[in-house]
């Protein structure tokens, strides 16, 4: 039994949430139909042609990137799929994930790169990013859920929320161990910060900036698994309802479908860096 009295931090955390609420309504019904948009955009392109055509051009792709083993995967992952019967929930999902994994890196990348070349910023960012981390991923579906009531937005928000760490961390980390000789040099040759930036320290960061987009894919991923929970469509409301049902079997076949997913997109953002580079 504690003798000092308990710190009001849920009470505080409630009065923030209802001050949101009542006062920024209007921005988070806007942020909404533009999330929802995108979603509804990505997930049509992927379901508009046939699955035969769709796998057909995904396994060209593949080849093109990482050549004939992973177009071979990609090719009978997705036809694996197809069989199950569960193609359109996978494109759905597909379809989040790319969403979210879209603003993950267009709002990680620049915050990172804000970080490296600022220390007070990084000095506050890093101990939030160390508390998203850390935080159990079920947490953030409340305040998605609150602000954004059911369905696929929240899963979008709180994916992001979930996955972005790592893009900002490893975008950091990139910059910084870019060679301070390499930084004098463009500085000598009267480079401005801009172009400082995107000629030199971006491409030297590049390796380490792309696996923390890798990371983020991946986690995003994961999360939009468990946003099903609050109403997020996809392969992953499959396998909360055969959870919740005992449908082992199921859960098994919607399982290898996220499995199946989760490689391709792996290794697509790992080849698309490598071809780059040896085209480069």
């Amino acid at each position: 039994m504690s003798f000092l009295p308990k710190l009001p931090i849920a009470n505080g955390i409630e009065q923030a949430v209802d001050w949101m609420e009542d006062h920024l309504a209007p921005l988070f019904g806007a942020i909404s139909e533009v999330i929802e948009t995108i979603v509804n955009f990505f997930s049509n392109v992927f379901l508009f042609p046939h699955p035969l055509i769709f796998i057909a051009i995904i396994g060209v792709l593949a080849y093109l990137i990482g050549k004939w083993k992973l177009s071979l995967f990609t090719i009978i992952g997705f036809l694996l799929i197809d069989n199950l019967g569960y193609w359109q929930e996978t494109m759905s999902t597909l379809g989040l994930v790319i969403t979210s994994g879209l603003f993950s890196i267009l709002f990680g990348i620049p915050i990172g790169i804000i970080c490296a070349y600022s220390k007070t910023t990084n000095r506050i960012v890093a101990p939030v990013l160390d508390f998203m981390q850390t935080m159990p991923a079920f947490v953030y579906l409340l305040p998605a859920v609150t602000f954004f009531s059911l369905g696929v937005v929240p899963g979008v928000i709180a994916s992001v929320i979930f996955a972005i760490p790592p893009t900002i961390r490893l975008t950091h980390l990139g910059i910084k161990q870019v060679s301070g000789e390499l930084t004098e040099a463009s500085d000598a040759f009267g480079s401005t910060s801009w172009q400082k930036l995107i000629k030199v320290e971006l491409p030297l960061a590049m390796p380490t900036m792309m696996a923390g987009v890798n990371q983020t894919i991946m986690l995003s991923l994961s999360m939009v698994v468990i946003a099903s929970m609050i109403g997020a469509q996809g392969i992953g409301a499959t396998v909360y309802r055969a959870v919740t049902q005992l449908k082992i079997g199921q859960g098994f076949e919607a399982g290898l479908a996220v499995v199946v997913l989760a490689i391709v997109l792996d290794r697509f953002t790992q080849n698309l860096f490598k071809s780059n580079k040896r085209s480069v």
